[in-house]
Formats: C-alpha cells, structure tokens, sequence
C-alpha cells in the first residue's frame, strides 16, 4: 500500500476557539504519528474565523515539538504573500531544529479573500505572476552557497523537502518542470485532477531533488463503523463547502440536516467528488481505486469532522483497514 497522510484544516469550534483548535493539532499530529502515517500539513488561510493556522511556521513548530518520527510540513505556504527569503529563514530554522522532518509545500493563491490581500497582508493581486520565479528563487536560499553575498541563515545547506501545490495545470507543469513532487487539490477543487497528473508526468524533468515524478492526491475521508454514521460525519464537511459557495467563511459545524438548494447541493457534490466515505472496508475500496486510478505514489487525506474523538476513529479505522 502506498503511504497515508494528513492535511489537518485545524478547524475551530465557535465554542471552543482556536486555542483548542491548535492544541489539537499536535494531539491529531501525535495520533496519526502512531498509526504510522508518512506526513502532517497544515495550509496558510486568512480572515477565517474557522481556521486557526493562519501562521503555518508556528503551527508547525508547536507540533514538531511534540512528536518525534512523522514528516511535518506546509500544504502550503503560499509563497506570493511573502518574500521567498523569510520563507527560506523561518523553514531554515525549523530543519535544524528537526532535522529530516521538514516540508515545504508551496502554492501561488492567496489563501484569502482579495480585500484582506490588499489591505491588511498588503500583497500585490498580480503578485502571483511571479509565482515561478519566486519558487526558483527560494530554491537558491537553500543550497549551500550562491554568488549574491547574502546568506539565508539557517537556511543554507538545510536539508527542507519542497513540494509544489496546485488544483491546475499550471502547477503541474511547473512542478514537472522543476523536478519537484506535486501535490493535487483534489479534496476541495477535482475537476482537473487526471489532467493535471498526465501533464506533471509528462513534464517531469529529473532534477537533483528528484529523480522521477512523486505525485500526491488529497482525498476526504470519514470512516466510522457504519454507513449511516460516516454520512452522518460527513455532513460537517458538506456544511463547510456549503459555506464557501454562499460567502460565509463561518467556524466548523456540527452535523446535521443540510439546508440547500439543488443547486447548491450539486456544487457541494462536485467539489467533494475525491472522497471515502463510509466503513472499513467501503473506504479501502475507494481509496485503492483513487490510488490505482491516479497512480498516485501517496494520499494524503482531509478528515473534517466536529467530534475530535469521531476524527481520532476516523483515521484509526482508515489506517487499520489500508494495511
């Protein structure tokens, strides 16, 4: 079986807040840390009173802290936000603190809406032109020595696993290009899922990072001991996509009925399309059909659910029936 992973969306409860949402971070980290999964990732989002890991190298460092094996990382950093040279320094210096374990994943997209952009990160809308550039240029912070006479301390010569990210082709041509592994959105934005692949493989060059393409796929996963319960679970993480197509980045729902539209439930359906959803044995099916489908070289999974102790079994199952 090929790796698992998790991309933790540390979701906040409106009645707990985002300090049990980090807290818990480290505590999914550790769970998942045990059951033998290859990586934990966390994503840059802003103005999202449902998400607590606006500033990733935090979340990061709080979490690395408190395991010992599991790869830790950015799903990602999206680099037009800041200057590829303080990205350098402060992944830098979580490698040396944890040595082997670090991921740099990077992506071009805001991570917010355009008025936040604009007005409080202060970022230029086009600055995502730059987006290859920008990679290429963090890439230079990190080799031992270059001709610039400006050093990224610690970064150079670090030892930092840099990934690109995308739900286009555009990323995967530029992670072929590059000779990077690649990541696919396909938890949230699946459409192009097969097309992106085809194009990162065909556009893989061998560079000294990587010596054939690595591609990892996102898929949501809520395993419980019933169909009826996984559903039930799932309608969280309906609700929050739900949320995002009506303009209300709110915090994470408890299940329950779904208040929508035809409409609104066809969107819901095609952006949750890369999912498991199910028992056991429900769930290994679809994802050795993901896997087989995508030759996928690892899957890292999306597990949103209200009840932490309900996630916690989600994944225990899931790892339990992938063996």
């Amino acid at each position: 079986m090929i790796p698992l992973s998790l991309l933790d969306l540390t979701r906040v409860r409106e009645d707990q807040g985002p300090g049990v949402a980090l807290h818990n971070a480290a505590r999914i980290a550790a769970h998942v840390e045990a059951l033998e999964f290859k990586r934990y990732w966390v994503a840059e989002h802003h103005n999202m009173v449902g998400v607590a890991s606006a500033a990733v190298p935090v979340v990061l460092a709080h979490v690395a802290a408190q395991t010992r094996r599991i790869r830790i990382g950015a799903g990602g950093i999206m680099l037009p936000n800041h200057a590829p040279y303080q990205v350098a320094e402060q992944f830098g210096t979580l490698a040396r603190l944890h040595p082997g374990r670090i991921d740099l994943g990077l992506g071009r997209a805001p991570g917010t809406d355009g008025a936040t952009l604009i007005r409080a990160l202060r970022r230029d809308p086009q600055g995502a032109e730059q987006f290859p550039q920008d990679v290429v240029e963090l890439m230079g912070w990190f080799a031992p020595e270059n001709d610039l006479g400006i050093t990224a301390v610690p970064a150079a010569g670090a030892e930092v696993e840099m990934l690109i990210l995308g739900s286009s082709l555009f990323g995967a041509q530029l992670a072929g290009h590059l000779g990077l592994p690649f990541a696919f959105a396909s938890h949230f934005a699946p459409t192009q899922l097969y097309d992106a692949l085809h194009v990162y493989r065909s556009h893989f060059r061998p560079s000294a990072r990587l010596a054939s393409p690595h591609a990892i796929v996102a898929v949501n996963v809520i395993c419980a001991e019933t169909e009826a319960e996984a559903q039930h679970l799932f309608t969280t993480m309906q609700q929050g996509f739900l949320g995002l197509i009506r303009g209300n980045r709110r915090y994470q729902m408890p299940p329950g009925p779904l208040d929508w539209t035809p409409r609104e439930e066809r969107q819901v359906a095609a952006m949750l399309a890369c999912s498991a959803v199910g028992p056991p044995a429900q769930v290994r099916e679809a994802l050795q059909g993901i896997a087989q489908e995508t030759g996928a070289n690892e899957l890292i999974l999306v597990t949103d659910t209200h009840d932490f102790a309900a996630r916690q079994r989600s994944l225990s199952l899931t790892a339990e029936a992938w063996r």
